[in-house]
């Protein structure tokens, strides 16, 4: 990027752009302002992008600069759009933000992840006779179209064999785009033969097929899908609609060929806290999962790519990173933050505020505002994310850390929003004050409103280097964010937190330690020893489950002292002593108890010498009971093996 080249345009002077302090802030060599590139001056714009490593401050006239590289065979420029983001607004200096957005557009975009999708063509309609017989009409010459009826479906009088027709009652359906799979009852097939109206085939239940995309035109009904407008393949649309029908059907006939599926999210198994041995534990992201994508795989959970829609929540309440969004990765957000934060402040006095949104109705709100409303204020920079759902604490932490005054989240009617709002929650606890907010404005107009409402400034903080994982950073901001290091209170089902003991019942068992997925609670080897650092746990709740005597409470806090980086003792005891030789072994408390239980209770240990074994070693109880009256090892002598030539011996003999 070296010999990059930035051509700037003040869209017919209709902003203020000054190149110099672009130039300083940015490291990138800037042309002069020119006013109209994509039109009087395009032969300006035609020989930078043929010369190769150009780059246009332009969003808006995007196609236009790409069609002058096609047609000129180079290669297409890079683009920034500082008009509508930064250039239109109140009148105030907006050259700080546009640097800030100049060296974000600069950052090496990670390479996405993608497999392919095959589609056939195979379709089934599902619908009332006219609006399914009419869709497959105008599908049939595209797809391989098959007709699905209700069981008492009456077929209309017609010879069409372009597209099968069949009648059953559809018990759901899996899968998406090229790998459906739909399951029925009641199913019957059209007789060919014959005179007159067609005959049906005995219903028959229990019927199981295969299709690459399923248009569903059905009246009042449920989706097959749960989140059906993010199930790729899974086209559904009201009949009663004729632009929704259209629409529907010309997608349809679009969904043939190869297809590049991105994959979102990237599963360390490992990781997960979702059960061990059979005991549940933490099910955030099953509990969020619009698709219906994450479901439980044993101790831990699996994603189906091909369900997942990408939005993100999974990633952003994974206590553990055992899911991470990979579309982009988390640490290519926290460079893109702190790129921001840092430029500005290169130009820029006070804190920015950062706002987050989405690449399609975010987008569109911010142009709306700046063409026809106030546009952005100059201390509002905005931050396009593919997941909006997916930025969650600790990004918004990451923000408030590097230098951000407040972060907001623009939703879109298309936002998964049942995640974000705790995720705001906690993000605020951790970070004290009023300084993460949610909006979702119906116009630009209430935009512009929201955004120029007083903000109090915040203490200046001296901003971090967000690197790490998502855990990592949220604790490096919250030690930047808080000056004292008590422990912080959380709302309940943060994932940070410490375990409170009731002394009195714990017996040492240590099958918390055996279960637990991070490793929080550890033994000591050398004496009876419950061990807990307070860091690494992630408040799953598997040895409150698994723990018999019910001593263990999740208490969520994030405690900044350095004393949650290493392990304390919650409980200790002194090991109890056989009563033969001596040696330490078990748990005093724990040998009482059970003797104090079985003896003279139990079957086993009804007198005195067979209770004396709970309180032995091994190896001396295996002595005793060696020793014992009724040894169970005491056996005569062993009785001689007889082979098939002592069987035949023995007859002879007789």
């Amino acid at each position: 990027m070296t010999d990059l080249k930035l051509l700037l345009c003040d869209c017919r002077k209709s902003q203020a752009i000054d190149a110099e302090q672009l130039e300083e802030a940015s490291g990138v060599s800037c042309s002069r302002v020119y006013s109209e590139l994509c039109r009087a001056e395009a032969g300006i714009a035609e020989d930078a992008i043929r010369s190769g490593n150009a780059m246009i401050a332009c969003g808006q006239e995007q196609s236009i600069f790409q069609e002058i590289a096609a047609d000129i065979e180079a290669d297409e420029p890079l683009f920034v759009d500082l008009r509508d983001r930064a250039g239109w607004n109140d009148g105030s200096d907006a050259s700080a933000k546009m640097a800030a957005l100049i060296a974000d557009s600069l950052l090496p975009h990670p390479g996405e992840k993608v497999v392919d999708i095959s589609s056939a063509g195979t379709c089934i309609i599902l619908g009332d006779t006219e609006d399914a017989v009419e869709a497959a009409d105008l599908l049939c010459e595209t797809l391989s179209v098959t007709v699905l009826l209700a069981p008492e479906a009456e077929l209309p009088i017609s010879n069409d064999r372009r597209f099968d027709i069949v009648r059953g009652r559809i018990k759901g359906a899996t899968g998406a785009l090229g790998e459906f799979k739909l399951s029925f009852d009641a199913l019957q097939e059209r007789i060919p033969g014959g005179r007159g109206a067609f005959n049906w085939t005995e219903p028959r239940d229990g019927g199981r097929t295969e299709c690459d995309i399923i248009v569903d035109l059905r009246r009042g009904s449920q989706p097959l899908v749960p989140a059906p407008e993010k199930r790729e393949g899974y086209l559904r649309a009201d009949p009663g609609s004729a632009v929704a029908r259209a629409r529907v059907l010309m997608e349809a006939s679009q969904l043939i060929g190869t297809f590049e599926k991105p994959i979102y999210v990237k599963v360390n198994e490992d990781l997960c806290a979702h059960s061990r041995a059979q005991k549940p534990g933490c099910s955030r992201c099953l509990n969020l999962c619009p698709t219906g994508a994450i479901t439980p795989a044993g101790d831990h959970v699996a994603v189906d790519a091909m369900t997942c829609a990408g939005c993100g929540s999974c990633s952003a309440v994974c206590p553990s990173g055992a899911i991470s969004y990979d579309a982009p990765p988390a640490d290519h957000v926290f460079k893109r933050i702190q790129t921001l934060a840092s430029t500005w402040r290169k130009l820029g006095t006070g804190s920015p505020r950062l706002l987050v949104h989405d690449a399609s109705h975010g987008l569109d709100m911010i142009r709306l505002s700046a063409r026809y409303g106030k546009g952005l204020p100059s201390d509002v920079i905005p931050l396009e994310t593919a997941a909006l759902a997916g930025f969650g604490h600790a990004e918004m932490l990451a923000a408030l850390a590097s230098g951000f005054n407040s972060v907001i989240l623009l939703l879109s009617p298309g936002t998964e929003k049942d995640g974000l709002p705790f995720q705001a929650e906690l993000g605020a606890a951790i970070a004290g004050g009023d300084r993460i907010s949610l909006i979702e404005p119906t116009d630009p107009d209430q935009l512009d409103e929201l955004l120029r409402q007083d903000a109090s400034a915040a203490a200046q903080v001296q901003p971090i280097l967000p690197v790490g994982s998502r855990r990592q950073v949220t604790r490096l901001a919250a030690k930047a964010l808080n000056t004292g290091e008590e422990p912080i209170t959380l709302p309940a089902g943060a994932p940070y937190g410490a375990l409170d003991i009731n002394l009195d019942s714990c017996t040492l068992c240590l099958s918390c330690v055996s279960l637990c997925p991070s490793g929080a609670l550890k033994e000591n080897p050398d004496m009876p020893q419950l061990r807990f650092q307070e860091d690494a746990c992630l408040q799953c709740g598997i040895c409150t489950n698994i723990c018999p005597e019910s001593a263990l409470s999740l208490n969520p806090r994030l405690n900044l002292a350095d004393e949650a980086l290493t392990p304390i003792v919650l409980k200790e005891e002194e090991p109890f002593e056989c009563i033969e030789c001596g040696k330490p072994f078990g748990v005093r408390s724990m040998v009482e108890r059970m003797t104090e239980k079985l003896a003279g209770k139990h079957g086993m240990f009804k007198d005195n010498k067979a209770a004396k074994l709970i309180q032995m070693c091994d190896d001396c109880r295996v002595n005793a009971v060696y020793h014992s009256e009724n040894n169970p090892f005491a056996m005569g002598e062993r009785p001689k093996v007889r082979t098939t030539d002592d069987y035949i011996s023995k007859r002879r003999d007789h």
